[in-house]
């Protein structure tokens, strides 16, 4: 046995442990060296910037699966199938002793106080959680370290204001596909691209179907004129139209999708509670939009739309530095 092997053997004896850099110097000179890769963490090795995260893509899951499951159902239950739809209207006729469900009531209360304002429920929990949640305020309550204290309390300033403008960015999203796009909103758009237009609603027969143009003549209804007043869905309405003819995607799946798609809460209190009951309510109302109202395509391209703005938001940043240096990682910035 060598002087070095000595060494190491009394380094032994006295419960020390050599160290990588220390065997590195007592190795013979003769002998060759290999560099083993230290393996990346699992966790580390699923978070490659281009797609979401496994977690991410689990809870993604819950919208397809809430669809595909309302789908379904709405196909294999005898009271929902027998009922007529409207394809007018995206959904069963209104009369009260014909619907399936309270729910396939357009004037159920949970539509009306909580799909139909559903952004203004968006922005009191996102509000809530990114004034209030405890999740984002300083890390440290030791009040000996000012100057930590002071450094965690403008991170926590820096990741509220981070979470703000994520909201804003997709209330962009919401906003130029739902409201308002430099003139009709995105959807509007699509829906007259794709062959649609405002009729008077003398224009339809008592089964919702279009009357013919001779049939149409004979009861007076000016659908050209009409259309050109009411431009968008909501002047439609307005002025006692029917917006028919086009593919209408999905503003409620759109709408609940992407009120929902954030819905991950770290913090207890009030501010959690509160959260998780507006995501629940939301995820309960996609799935009775998926058994009630539109038909599958239409809920189809809603999801999609949805998935691209949350994609753009969460998803891009991670991709683009400048992105990333105004909207944040949520998590990590």
């Amino acid at each position: 046995m060598d002087s070095t092997d000595c060494s190491a053997a009394r380094a032994r004896s006295r419960g020390h442990t050599s160290s990588p850099s220390s065997l590195a110097q007592i190795q013979p000179s003769g002998t060759a060296t290999t560099t083993t890769k230290t393996p990346v963490p699992h966790r580390l090795a699923s978070m490659t910037p281009y797609i979401p995260t496994q977690r991410e893509l689990a809870v993604y899951a819950i919208f397809p699966a809430l669809l595909l499951f309302g789908g379904a159902y709405s196909i294999l239950s005898p009271t929902v199938s027998a009922s007529t739809y409207d394809p007018v209207t995206q959904g069963h006729v209104q009369d009260p002793e014909l619907l399936p469900s309270y729910f396939a009531s357009k004037h159920n209360v949970f539509n009306r106080y909580f799909v139909k304002v559903g952004w203004a429920w968006v922005t009191a929990a996102i509000g809530s959680f990114a004034l209030l949640n405890p999740a984002l305020g300083p890390t440290t309550s030791d009040t000996s370290l000012m100057a930590a204290k002071d450094s965690a309390a403008e991170s926590a300033v820096y990741r509220r204001a981070r979470v703000l403008v994520r909201y804003a960015a997709v209330t962009l999203a919401w906003a130029a596909t739902t409201q308002w796009f430099f003139g009709p909103p995105i959807f509007d758009r699509s829906f007259r691209w794709s062959g649609g237009m405002c009729y008077p609603a003398e224009a339809f027969g008592p089964a919702g179907t279009l009357l013919a143009a001779e049939a149409l003549q004979k009861a007076g209804a000016d659908a050209e004129a009409l259309n050109i007043l009411a431009y968008t869905a909501t002047t439609c309405k307005r002025v006692g139209g029917r917006w028919y003819g086009g593919h209408d995607i999905s503003g409620h799946v759109f709408l609940l999708v992407l009120g929902s798609g954030r819905g991950r809460v770290r913090g207890v209190g009030f501010t959690g509670v509160f959260i998780l009951g507006v995501v629940a309510l939301k995820l309960w109302m996609l799935l009775m939009t998926a058994i009630f109202f539109h038909t599958w395509f239409e809920k189809l391209t809603g999801l999609l739309a949805a998935t691209a703005s949350l994609y753009l938001v969460y998803i891009v940043p991670r991709l683009i530095p400048t992105a990333r240096a105004v909207l944040g990682v949520p998590g990590l910035d």
